[in-house]
């Protein structure tokens, strides 16, 4: 009796390290990749201010061209994320948050790999829009 109890909590010892190991190893899979951007772009100050009208207009934007990825609260779980090879992104922690609105524009701006480029889809004041948008879904 007491020799299956030690195999009992050693198996449900073993099963738990085992989730726990997977979920860790989910968890930095989901990680963004690091995207380099030009330092001309990093140091670009937003030349629109987050105001209700601007997060509004980012809002409309955002849900037009962003949501389906990224998802409605920016957490990276949109509709078409079971498509993706790559984490759409989490915006509300802090490697989003603390990048500077010049990143964001340069990477909404030019994409890459599954990240579409929005320059000519999107005016540059409508990408500030978004990026200002953006800011509200920080934790």
């Amino acid at each position: 009796m007491k020799k299956n109890r030690i195999i009992l909590a050693a198996t449900t010892f073993f099963v738990a390290g085992m989730m726990l190991i997977s979920l860790n190893l989910n968890a930095q899979e989901r990680q963004a990749k690091p995207w380099p951007v030009p330092e001309e772009f990093k140091n670009m100050e937003n030349p629109v201010a987050a105001d209700a009208a601007s997060i509004k207009t980012g809002g409309v934007m955002y849900t037009k061209y962003c949501a389906s990825c990224h998802g409605k609260t920016g957490l990276g779980d949109g509709v078409k994320t079971r498509a993706l090879k790559d984490f759409a992104g989490d915006f509300s922690g802090a490697y989003y948050q603390d990048q500077t609105d010049g990143e964001h524009f340069y990477k909404t701006k030019v994409g890459r790999g599954e990240m579409p480029k929005y320059e000519g889809r999107m005016s540059d004041e409508d990408i500030w829009h978004v990026v200002n948008y953006m800011r509200t879904f920080k934790k």
